[in-house]
């Protein structure tokens, strides 16, 4: 385990020490650690104490991401490191992303060695996920980097929640994101994931009219709480006004964990009456994910509303457009990131051990 200085802190009139990664701003006493767990306060100064480690290694689908206009069809090389800077009670990776032991770290990679794996097997990009890349922000960076140099692409799958300056060097070497609106709401930001909205749609706002990296955006549906008509829409306007109606929008179905297992899971009439209020608020593209649903994993010319591409859950069963990624009907490009033709990975799921 490597422990690795850090840029953003700043020294305190009481002795402590304030982390300036994310607006948390934890504030840390010497031996200390912040709520992601994985920063800490030692001789005086905010380190990484992840550096170099994971939780795992993977090659799944991109579109498991979910990206579905990223390279379509492609394996990634996909890892996440231990602690998260949110409290979400929903958390579906909550053995990761709330672990309290490094033990769980059991793999190590050097940037260089995940860049020559990802080379080596064939991935289009590798993926930050399972646990937020914000708080191991150094790490994946130096990922990034060394995976440029072999034209390998990175995806960040991320809540979004970071101050500014470090948002604007972390996405300076990112290729692809996919950021979890969770609610439209502030106050369930608060109750139930210990953070606030603002940012969050700073966050988006930054990546989608500042930078060129492809964004598409998850909001995981709850009974109850975050999927009333009147939440969806106006989350949905909000997207349209300010991302465009290009930024395609995945709603996920809940399933009880963690801490918040007194809430049903989310039917399948509830995705498709969000999906209908995402399309009819302008929005191109909108699909449903962890349930069966060809019809909301299919992507439609924005024009002439031709089938463009058919998924089965991830696996493309039907791909129509062209090698530029052009509507064969109409001419219209359907937004995206693409290489020619779609890669044929389908839903595997192959762990790998790189240490």
């Amino acid at each position: 385990m490597t422990d690795v200085a850090t840029r953003y802190w700043h020294s305190l009139d009481d002795g402590r020490v304030q982390c300036d990664l994310c607006p948390r701003a934890c504030k840390m006493h010497e031996g200390q650690r912040g709520l992601c767990f994985i920063r800490a306060c030692k001789d005086g100064r905010i380190i990484l104490t992840s550096y170099g480690r994971s939780s795992g290694f993977c090659l799944d689908p991109v579109e498991k991401k979910p990206l579905n206009h990223f390279l379509p069809g492609t394996p990634v090389l996909s890892f996440g490191t231990a602690g998260c800077n949110l409290a979400c009670k929903f958390c579906q990776n909550w053995d990761i992303s709330k672990s309290r032991e490094l033990d769980i770290l059991a793999d190590a990679a050097s940037p260089e060695q995940l860049a020559t794996a990802a080379h080596q097997y064939e991935c289009s990009a590798v993926a930050f996920t399972y646990n937020d890349p914000v708080i191991f922000h150094e790490y994946a960076i130096d990922v990034a980097k060394a995976c440029r140099k072999k034209n390998i692409r990175t995806i960040a799958v991320t809540a979004g929640y970071v101050c500014p300056e470090p948002r604007k060097e972390f996405y300076r070497h990112m290729d692809a994101a996919n950021v979890d609106l969770k609610s439209f709401r502030d106050e369930f930001y608060r109750d139930y994931a210990g953070g606030r909205l603002g940012p969050v749609l700073d966050t988006l706002s930054y990546i989608r009219n500042e930078t060129s990296v492809w964004l598409e955006i998850t909001t995981l549906l709850i009974p109850g709480l975050n999927d009333s008509d009147q939440e969806l829409t106006d989350l949905c306007n909000w997207i349209a006004g300010n991302l465009g109606a290009d930024v395609p929008l995945h709603f996920s179905a809940f399933h009880p964990d963690w801490k918040l297992l007194d809430r049903p899971q989310t039917p399948p009439e509830t995705l498709h009456r969000a999906r209908n209020i995402a399309m009819s608020a302008g929005l191109n593209f909108v699909y449903t994910g962890n349930l069966h649903d060809p019809e909301g994993g299919t992507t439609y010319c924005k024009h002439c509303h031709a089938v463009l591409v058919v998924r089965d859950w991830y696996v493309i069963k039907s791909w129509r457009l062209d090698e530029q990624g052009n509507c064969p009907d109409c001419g219209t490009r359907c937004p995206g990131v693409y290489q020619g033709l779609p890669g044929s990975w389908g839903a595997r799921r192959m762990p790998v051990r790189l240490s």
